[in-house]
């Protein structure tokens, strides 16, 4: 398959190269064997490569949304981090990550009833269903209700509704760029049941500090109780990411409940130490959050 035209430059000698204006002056190289898929759709660029020593890649706008080497790390703390923060999560909304992998890590809490899913680009979808079964296995759960379409708007009309809310955005390019809004994270706060807590995608404190301020200070003027977590993940740029939290009563930093073995023996990267441990930042992170 062919590479849509709008990608090309982001190909050199066979190697991809992820050139983005919000990193500026850095660019993260993975090797590539061939194009799974290409294509323009209705939001975005979506593209799906073979690499050769990290699996299939999903790429969206040029920008790596995971790779299948290290796709657990992410996806296992973005779910775990809050569903076990939580006493007793009953009903989760997961908004965007149309790749299914916190679908899949949240299949494992039993004691779900009910998950909501929405997501602008049901392509994305269709493509990691094909391509990346691995993930989107998450879609399999009938629990799992999906709604195709803005979260931005979804959440607007959910009124006290969730234990758990996860938002697994792109970053704020694009179709992504509301969801690292104040008006947005109001919403989500509206849209918990009392003792509700939310996690979002946010960025590196390495690569993208505006941003992360932006998130802190919001959640902070929000919620009682915030916090940040953060992830290594080799095949983001700066290798690391992080957890944006704010809580309505349950406390963030360690679990709210046991992990039970059968869950911690399918998991490769999460454990409650980590949980504990991932709250710890760098002096100079810690202290770019207390000064907001």
């Amino acid at each position: 398959m062919k590479l849509n035209t709008t990608i090309d430059k982001n190909i050199i000698d066979g190697w991809f190269a992820e050139i983005c204006p919000m990193w500026p002056g850095i660019a993260l190289s993975l090797e590539i064997e061939k194009v799974l898929y290409s294509n323009k759709s209705k939001y975005q660029q979506i593209d799906l490569f073979l690499t050769t020593h990290h699996g299939k890649m999903l790429v969206l706008d040029g920008i790596i949304q995971l790779t299948q080497s290290d796709e657990f790390a992410y996806q296992e703390m973005l779910a775990h981090v809050p569903l076990f923060s939580h006493p007793d999560p009953r009903h989760l909304l997961v908004i965007g990550g149309g790749d299914g992998g916190i679908l899949r890590e949240a299949g494992r809490h039993d004691c779900l009833e009910t998950i909501d899913f929405c997501e602008i680009d049901e392509e994305v979808i269709q493509v990691c269903k094909q391509f990346l079964p691995d993930l989107a296995c998450g879609f399999d759960d009938n629990r799992v209700a999906v709604h195709i379409g803005d979260g931005n708007a979804f959440v607007q009309n959910q009124k006290q509704m969730y234990d758990v809310i996860i938002v697994d955005s792109s970053d704020p390019v694009g179709p992504g760029e509301a969801l690292f809004e104040k008006p947005f994270y109001e919403s989500l706060k509206h849209a918990l049941k009392p003792g509700g807590l939310i996690a979002t995608q946010g960025e590196s404190f390495f690569m993208h500090k505006k941003y992360v301020e932006n998130l802190v200070k919001i959640t902070k003027e929000l919620f009682d109780i915030q916090g940040y977590s953060t992830i290594l993940v080799p095949t983001y740029p700066g290798g690391n990411i992080g957890i944006c939290m704010g809580s309505l009563g349950p406390q963030l930093k360690i679990p709210g409940r046991q992990i039970p073995e059968k869950v911690q023996q399918q998991l490769k990267y999460y454990n409650k130490e980590i949980h504990k441990a991932s709250f710890v930042l760098p002096g100079f992170a810690q202290k770019m959050m207390d000064e907001i």
